[in-house]
């Protein structure tokens, strides 16, 4: 049976390294690091909130809800308050708010 070399990782000084480099980065000097900025989750809708999207497109509950790629029964939930749409659905929400045109667009787009 052959033996399989194993190979030594030394974590602190990893650890110890990337500390040193985030600290500098911090400082403001250049490091060979990759940094990516993460938008901040959104933030919930109130139900009205939902139905003026919807409105401000001029969309039924269930031409919305095939929009957002969910179901009729979630819109109509979400704009009667009995449930909140949850990350991805509430992040569509917010672009739909913000830039109707785009999820039309987009939409669009997806059909043909």
């Amino acid at each position: 049976m052959a033996k399989t070399k194993k190979k030594v990782i030394n974590i602190f000084d990893d650890l110890r390294q990337s500390l040193a480099d985030a600290q500098a980065y911090e400082r403001g000097e250049k490091v060979d690091l990759r940094v990516m900025e993460i938008a901040a989750p959104p933030k919930p809708m109130k139900p009205n909130e939902i139905r003026k999207v919807r409105e401000s497109l001029h969309a039924s509950q269930t031409a919305f809800a095939l929009f957002l790629c969910v179901s009729p029964k979630a819109v109509q939930s979400w704009e009667q308050g009995i449930r909140r749409p949850q990350s991805t659905a509430l992040r569509l929400l917010h672009i739909a708010k913000k830039n109707p045109k785009f999820l039309l667009a987009t939409a669009s787009a997806r059909s043909k």
